[in-house]
């Protein structure tokens, strides 16, 4: 397996990747990218893991809305309309508090 490095608002990681999945890995970074740096540019929340939860919970609601999300290419956020509104992000983190309870902590 191969190893490649990217880079996720601004942290570099290093992943593994099977050979010929290159492109993939890299189109699906940058599209996790682009939705976690929406939702931190939005400017309602600053910690990672809240804005990474946020971004999943997009992307996995993104794929309800195609099934047949996992043949289709990726495309590109072209432009802010594509961003989610203030009030969207505040329901989502209503419900991440609402799951997380009192415990606070992802896992």
């Amino acid at each position: 397996m191969k190893q490649i490095e990217v880079s996720i608002m601004g942290q570099s990681y290093l992943l593994g990747c099977p050979e010929g999945g290159e492109a993939r890995l890299k189109e699906a970074v940058s599209h996790v990218d682009r939705e976690m740096c929406a939702i931190r540019d939005s400017g309602k929340l600053k910690a990672r893991e809240r804005i990474a939860v946020l971004s999943a919970l997009n992307l996995a609601y993104e794929l309800t809305e195609r099934p047949s999300a996992a043949d289709a290419p990726i495309a590109p956020v072209a432009d802010a309309a594509d961003v989610p509104s203030p009030e969207h992000v505040d329901r989502l983190i209503a419900r991440i508090d609402q799951v997380l309870g009192q415990d606070g902590h992802l896992i």
